[in-house]
């Protein structure tokens, strides 16, 4: 995979994570870089779980989900 091609499926995941996590912490610009390192995330944990992605459609989803989790970190961890 190029390395184009991940930033931009890293950042459409960080907007779809955003979209689907809606509420207070982060903005748009924030939620695109979180979803780069969480496309990273994403790929480790379909490793851990024995799961695969192929196509545009799977490596979406596979970096939407590691976006999601890494939001959901940062959010408990910004809220203590």
């Amino acid at each position: 995979m190029s390395i184009i091609y991940f930033l931009l499926i890293g950042l459409a995941a960080g907007w779809l994570a955003g979209q689907i996590t809606k509420g207070s912490g982060f903005g748009t610009v924030e939620n695109l870089v979180i979803g780069v390192i969480g496309a990273v995330l994403g790929g480790f944990i379909f490793g851990l779980l024995g799961l695969t992605a192929y196509g545009l459609l799977g490596n979406l989803v596979t970096a939407t989900v590691g976006a999601i989790a890494l939001l959901m970190i940062l959010r408990a961890i910004k809220k203590k």
